[in-house]
């Protein structure tokens, strides 16, 4: 089962007269980075709640964002009364000697430093479980919002693999019509250099069979087989993250390819070779954005 990196979940529930709203946005990432924006009622609980989303959305860029409105207000604020007064004092002596009017002294004094700030009561503990459980399900909204993207993927990775398993079969033909144009272009190389006369041949089969040792590539064909089949065992895995491992796979059967491609000496081959690098190309693409 493969799971996208990408993802969106949300959810919303009344704690104890507080409306709770949780949205928490996932993008790709080599590793597990969130980002937070917390109500200072819960920025006590943000370690915990790093906690909890990396044990559950594993890998990503994650971006979550919770709300806490208390009786109809977003941010529950309180006024400092003593800070207040004291700035209170000094305006009104300010405007008494500068013959000022004093009708805005109460809207500027509002805007004074600290005067108006966010109420820092702590979340109880007992309140703090139930807002979990809001997080929770947001999480796991977006974890299901993962794994329907992921099954899209699984079917489209799936498909170039198989590409690459086809295209690997077209080679068998023609591995023996390779040999023999092998064959042939020497010998008509070295009649062309030497005259056919002079050609040894006990020491040209010599040198043709250590030459077409060289270009044997019959361990790359099975290692190439044989790294599909892996793939295959792999993205079907109950594992939820397996990206990283996928990736190291494609790694070793772009590996497999490109030795094929440096030995195949045929033009049939390398067009073969050719699109099969273009199917592989297309799986990594897709891997880049697999938990």
């Amino acid at each position: 089962m493969l799971y996208s990196m990408t993802g969106f979940g949300r959810a919303e529930a009344t704690v104890n007269g507080r409306l709770v709203v949780v949205e928490v946005k996932a993008l790709n990432g080599k590793q597990f980075d969130v980002a937070t924006k917390l109500p200072p009622i819960l920025r006590s609980y943000e370690l915990d709640i790093r906690n909890l989303l990396n044990s559950l959305l594993i890998r990503g860029t994650i971006d979550l964002t919770v709300s806490v409105r208390a009786e109809g207000a977003s941010k529950p604020m309180v006024v400092n009364t003593d800070l207040a007064l004291f700035y209170y004092q000094g305006m009104k002596q300010i405007a008494e000697q500068t013959g000022l009017p004093q009708e805005n002294i109460i809207s500027t004094l509002m805007r004074m430093p600290e005067v108006v700030a966010p109420d820092q009561d702590v979340l109880p503990e007992s309140e703090w479980e139930n807002v979990k459980l809001v997080i929770l399900q947001a999480a796991r909204q977006l974890m299901e919002h993962r794994m329907n993207e992921g099954a899209a993927m699984l079917k489209d990775i799936s498909l170039r693999i198989s590409n690459i398993e086809k295209l690997h079969e077209k080679i068998i033909p023609l591995e023996a019509e390779r040999v023999e144009r092998v064959r042939a272009r020497l010998t008509q190389w070295l009649e062309d250099m030497a005259g056919k006369e002079k050609i040894d041949p006990n020491r040209f089969e010599q040198e043709m069979i250590y030459y077409l040792e060289r270009m044997d590539f019959s361990e790359e064909k099975i290692r190439l087989k044989q790294h599909c089949i892996y793939f295959n065992d792999t993205i079907n895995e109950n594992d939820a993250a397996i990206g990283r491992k996928l990736n190291f796979i494609l790694q070793e059967i772009g590996r497999e390819i490109n030795t094929l491609g440096s030995k195949a000496n045929h033009a049939e081959i390398q067009q073969i070779v050719i699109n099969m690098k273009d199917e592989l190309e297309k799986a990594k693409e897709q891997i880049l954005n697999i938990l």
